[in-house]
C-alpha cells in the first residue's frame, strides 16, 4: 500500500510529540535534580528538619517568653489525636501555654479525648491550661473557620498558634515558632510538613504520605528558593492578636476555601513577613483506599489551581516520569526516548532519597514510581474539577477563592 500524505502527516505529529514531552521532561528532570539540591541546604545546618530536637527558646530578644494560646478546631476522633493534643501540653516553652480544642457538635468523639486530656493534666498539676469549647455556631461556608471564631471567646493569651487537628508536633515546637515569630518584621509564621501514615504497612497511606513529601514539599521549597511561592499553610499559623485584628480577624476568612493562604497574603499586604522556619511538623495521612487519596488530592489541586492558575499549569514540569513515559510512547520507544526516562527516573530517586535522609524517615522507602504516575493524574484531572468535597460537604468554588455549598445561592 503506498505511503499516503496522512501517513507522513501522522507520523509527523507523533514525533513532535515525543519530542515535546520529552522536552517538558527533560526540562523537569533538571528541576528535580535542583529540587533535592535545594532540599538539602535548606536543611543542612539547622538541625533536625523533623523538629523534635532541641528550639530555639522562643524568648524575645531583651525580654521572657510571651504567653501563648494553641487553637485545636477539631472534628471527630481522628486517630492518634490523643497522642497530638498531648504533645502540645509538654513543650519544652519558658512561657505560659493555654491549649483550646473546640468542635461544633455535641456529640462529636473528640469531645471524651479531650476531656480525658483535660482530667490527665490536672491530676499531674501541669501548669498547661486546656479548654474545650463545644458550639455549634456556624458563621460562613468554611467550617473549620467558624470552628476557630468560636474558639477565640476563652483565648487568653497575645500570641496566637492556630493548627489543624491532623498536624504533630515535637516537644520544640512552640519554641521554635514563637522564636521565629520574635524576629524584626515577621507578622506570621507558618511550617512546613511531612506526610505522616496512621499505619506503617498500609499501601494507600503511604501513597498519600508520598505526595506530600516527594511532591509537595519538593516543590515548596523551590518555590520559597526562587522567590515564587509566598505560603501559608494550615499546618500552623502563628501571628499575635494584634496582627489577627489588622487583617479582619479570623471573621475575615469565614467564606474561604484556602484561609491559610488568604491570611498569609493578608500581613503580607500590611508590609509585614510571613517566616518559615528550617523545620517540618507531620501531617496525618489516614486514608485507607484509592478513593479516598484521590478525593483528598483533588481538594488540594483544585485549590492550588485556584490560588495560582498560571503556575499550576507550568507545574507540568514538575513530573517529569510521566512525560518521558508520554514521550517515549509517541516516539515509539526510540533510543533518546529511553534515555530520558531513565534519566527521569534517576532523578526522581535522587530527589525522594534525599528528602527521606533529611527529614522524613530514618531510611529510604521503595521507589515511588506509582506514586508519580498518580500525583500526574491527580494534576490532569484538576483541571475539571469545578467542585470539592470537605467533611461530607459539596463546595462549588469562585473566582476569588470563596465557597459556596452546593445547591445554595447558584451553587448547584
Amino acid at each position: 500500500m503506498p505511503f499516503s500524505s496522512a501517513d507522513a502527516l501522522g507520523t509527523l505529529l507523533t514525533d513532535a510529540l515525543g519530542w515535546g514531552f520529552g522536552a517538558m521532561s527533560a526540562v523537569g528532570t533538571l528541576y528535580t535534580l535542583a529540587a533535592a539540591d535545594i532540599a538539602r541546604r535548606f536543611f543542612a545546618t539547622r538541625g533536625d528538619g523533623r523538629g523534635d530536637g532541641k528550639g530555639e527558646g522562643g524568648e524575645r530578644p531583651g525580654g521572657p517568653a510571651p504567653a501563648v494560646t494553641v487553637l485545636r478546631p477539631l472534628h471527630g476522633a481522628e486517630p492518634g489525636l490523643a497522642a497530638r493534643l498531648r504533645a502540645l501540653t509538654i513543650q519544652e516553652y519558658a512561657g505560659p501555654v493555654q491549649v483550646v480544642c473546640g468542635v461544633q457538635a455535641h456529640d462529636d468523639p473528640a469531645i471524651a479525648i479531650v476531656k480525658d486530656l483535660i482530667a490527665e493534666l490536672e491530676a499531674a498539676g501541669s501548669p498547661v491550661r486546656l479548654d474545650l469549647v463545644v458550639d455549634t455556631t456556624r458563621h460562613g461556608a468554611n467550617a473549620k473557620i467558624s470552628n476557630v471564631i468560636n474558639l477565640m471567646a476563652v483565648a487568653r493569651h497575645e500570641v496566637l498558634v492556630l493548627a489543624d487537628s491532623d498536624i504533630a508536633v515535637g516537644s520544640d515546637y512552640l519554641a521554635r515558632v514563637v522564636g521565629a515569630l520574635s524576629r524584626p518584621g515577621v507578622g506570621l509564621v507558618t511550617c512546613l510538613y511531612r506526610g505522616d501514615p496512621v499505619d506503617a504497612g498500609s499501601f494507600w497511606q503511604d501513597q498519600a504520605a508520598r505526595a506530600v513529601d516527594h511532591h509537595f514539599l519538593p516543590n515548596v521549597l523551590v518555590g520559597l528558593r526562587l522567590g515564587l511561592a509566598k505560603p501559608c499553610f494550615g499546618s500552623t499559623i502563628a501571628l499575635t492578636d494584634e496582627t489577627l485584628e489588622r487583617i479582619g480577624g479570623f471573621a475575615a476568612f469565614r467564606d474561604i476555601l484556602a484561609d491559610d493562604h488568604a491570611m498569609g497574603m493578608a500581613v503580607r499586604a500590611m508590609g509585614l513577613a510571613v517566616a518559615v522556619p528550617p523545620f517540618v511538623v507531620g501531617h496525618l495521612a489516614p486514608e485507607s483506599s484509592l478513593g479516598a487519596v484521590l478525593a483528598h488530592e483533588l481538594r488540594w489541586a483544585r485549590t492550588i489551581r485556584g490560588l495560582d492558575p498560571g503556575g499550576y499549569a507550568g507545574s507540568i514540569v514538575t513530573h517529569p516520569v510521566p512525560l518521558a513515559l508520554i514521550g517515549a510512547i509517541f516516539a515509539g520507544w526510540h533510543a533518546w526516548s529511553l534515555l530520558l526516562l531513565g534519566l527521569a527516573v534517576a532523578a526522581r530517586l535522587v530527589l525522594q532519597v534525599t528528602i527521606d535522609a533529611r527529614i522524613t524517615r530514618s531510611r529510604p522507602r521503595w521507589p515511588g514510581l506509582i506514586r508519580d504516575v498518580l500525583s500526574f493524574l491527580v494534576f490532569v484531572a484538576s483541571f475539571g474539577i469545578r467542585r470539592v468535597s470537605w467533611r461530607g460537604q459539596r463546595f462549588s468554588v469562585k473566582s476569588d477563592g470563596t465557597m459556596v455549598p452546593v445547591g445554595e445561592n447558584g451553587g448547584s
